[in-house]
């Protein structure tokens, strides 16, 4: 069984893509534009589940743009 699902509610689809990972693969997804992207990884650790939300660069058309930013971390479920 997986433990982690992601999806694409809202695109020009009509229907809404999933993907699942597991503890030991964790998941990963993208989000872009020209300008840059966002990615946004999920993973197990310790007994625990973590993310972590990065501005990275984007390859869009042949050229690379935006820059590589760590944007939060923290654990799944903890509160402040």
């Amino acid at each position: 069984m997986s433990h982690y699902y992601a999806q694409i509610p809202q695109s020009a689809r009509k229907t809404v893509p999933t993907a699942r990972g597991h503890k030991n693969t964790g998941i990963v997804t993208q989000a872009a534009c020209a300008e840059g992207a966002i990615e946004v990884r999920l993973y197990h650790e310790d007994g625990k589940d973590y993310f972590e939300v990065e501005r990275i660069p984007w390859s869009y058309g042949g050229s690379s743009s935006g820059r590589k930013e760590l944007l939060a971390k923290g654990e799944l479920g903890a509160s402040e």
